[in-house]
């Protein structure tokens, strides 16, 4: 007796399954394409910086008011700094999740 895929389990349903998972993975990196290419962009101290970083983690750049800068105080500007890049790559990963649930990132 011969075992075989050939026209009852596999033949058909396997290419539909094959097809189905390309899709997704067109599809998933589609959605990767477009969040890579988004700004994201966040601030802190109420305005004073401004971070805007690429969905793929770049930064594309930063804006400091001249008048949070004090030269007595860089430890604040630096802290404003972290503050918006860490809030800006929240932002990022929640987009990731809500968009590419399947990634479990």
């Amino acid at each position: 007796m011969a075992y075989g895929f050939g026209g009852g389990f596999g033949g058909g349903n396997m290419q539909a399954l094959m097809r189905q998972a390309q899709k997704m993975q067109e599809d998933m990196k589609r959605v990767r394409d477009e969040i890579d290419a988004t700004e994201y962009t966040s601030s802190s101290g109420g305005g004073m910086v401004e971070v805007t970083i690429y969905g793929n983690r770049t930064v594309k750049g930063i804006k400091i008011k001249p008048e949070v800068v004090d030269s007595e105080d860089v430890e604040m500007l630096e802290d404003l700094v972290v503050s918006a890049v860490n809030d800006t790559l929240k932002k990022i990963s929640e987009d990731e999740k809500a968009k590419l649930p399947n990634l479990g990132m």
